[in-house]
């Protein structure tokens, strides 16, 4: 519990991240994405995502079959977690027992998991979104990509020697390495922002150094927030105080710090100058590195991915300028790049399974099936949603709302009303 309340702050310090990197008008409209995102998965994930993602349906007590859980014929099996909760028929209730108190604690934690993967989209579509059409988008991707693809990688049982023998198709029958949400969290939201970026198109004037962030000393306040709450996200997935736990909070110290140095020379070389937005940038690449491999690296090789990270990140933030998509605050630069990155050095240097200790492809080749699939099915169908919303009611804001500011015409509010006498 203390693990979820941990990851629950790290949305907030995604809005402050986000928030000062855009312009002072739109500051409003980029953080309540952000909460519009805890608000709305909150309240979706208790009627139906808990047991879209975690359910168990058939008789025989099974998961999955193949890539549809059982609990898709009825999403509704556990609403409001009240399979959880011994209420009599007079409305009392009596002590959970162990099972349950688990079970609830365990609903809670990956709650959090969900509301901070679709926040994560949001930073591709700054300055130029539609509130109603982000959280109505929202509402529908979590639904139909995110609680099916938390079932494929988190909704798993072991025996008693820890040997995965049930759940989703990625890492039962695949056999996929993913701590804590390389796939399901960063590749997952990394490519939805690529399909949102690119069916709204790009903002005005799209050139290299368009705009600069209106308050750097925000931005830095929410790295420090996630990096913070990022140990939760990887310690909390040991489920326990364990060894996995251990290595998995030392990992998340030692990744991001290389992949600040990382980043900073490698913008050294690069631009001339590190900068604090690229010290920060860094170490949020270095923990969406370690998120699937915060298990199964010595904190040798977790500083190693975090070099490795925090320079191929830095490097890849300039693809959209080349290419021509408008991920405005670097999500797929960061989060799909990283994320990609994390879940295939496992495949190379996984303690006991990557190619290092075992003389076989065939790890990397699992777990690069594994971000595929991911990739594919999450840019495919945020493109479909995004499109739609798009054709119908409008997804993006005109191109005069736009210079106006997004948060005076979508909120009616401004972010720092400043008494002009002063």
């Amino acid at each position: 519990m203390i693990c979820a309340a941990l990851v629950l702050l790290m949305t907030p310090g995604l809005a402050f991240f986000y928030g000062g990197m855009v312009r002072a008008k739109s500051v409003i409209n980029m953080m309540m994405m952000s909460f519009g995102a805890i608000a709305l998965v909150s309240v979706l994930w208790l009627l139906y995502g808990y047991s879209m993602s975690f359910g168990v349906a058939d008789a025989s007590g099974r998961i999955t079959d193949w890539l549809i859980p059982h609990v898709l014929l009825n999403p509704f099996a556990n609403v409001g977690l009240h399979d959880f909760l011994p209420i009599h028929a007079d409305g009392t209730m009596s002590a959970l027992n162990a099972h349950d108190t688990y079970s609830l604690a365990f609903a809670g934690f990956e709650a959090t998991f969900a509301i901070i993967t679709v926040a994560l989209i949001s930073g591709a579509i700054a300055d130029r979104a539609k509130f109603g059409a982000w959280m109505i988008f929202a509402g529908v991707w979590v639904t139909v990509v995110y609680f099916p693809v938390a079932s494929w990688v988190f909704n798993f049982t072991t025996d008693a020697s820890g040997r995965v023998v049930d759940g989703g198709w990625l890492v039962h029958r695949l056999g996929l390495s993913d701590f804590a949400g390389g796939t399901a969290v960063e590749i997952n939201s990394g490519a939805a922002a690529l399909a949102l970026a690119i069916v709204l198109g790009r903002r005005i004037g799209f050139t290299k150094g368009m705009a600069k962030p209106h308050n750097v000393p925000l931005t830095l306040i929410g790295a420090a927030l996630l990096w913070f709450g990022w140990f939760g996200f990887n310690s909390g997935s040991a489920l326990g105080v364990n060894t996995s736990a251990a290595l998995a909070w030392v990992n998340t110290l030692a990744a991001p710090a290389a992949a600040t140095i990382g980043w900073m020379v490698a913008e050294r070389l690069k631009e001339g100058k590190p900068t604090s937005i690229g010290a920060a940038s860094g170490a949020v690449s270095g923990l969406v590195a370690i998120t699937p491999a915060g298990n199964v690296l010595t904190p040798g090789w977790a500083m190693v991915l975090g070099v490795v990270t925090g320079v191929l990140c830095c490097l890849a933030v300039e693809l959209k300028w080349r290419f021509g998509f408008d991920d405005s605050l670097d999500v797929v630069g960061i989060h799909l790049v990283g994320g990609l990155i994390g879940t295939l050095f496992i495949g190379f240097f996984g303690a006991g399974i990557g190619l290092l200790d075992t003389g076989s492809f065939r790890q990397l080749g699992v777990q690069a099936i594994g971000s595929i699939a991911v990739g594919i099915y999450s840019f495919a169908i945020a493109y479909a949603i995004g499109w739609a919303l798009q054709k119908t009611i409008g997804f993006r804001i005109t191109n005069e709302d736009e210079s106006a500011g997004v948060d005076s015409i979508v909120h009616g509010e401004e972010s720092y009303a400043l008494d002009p006498r002063f």
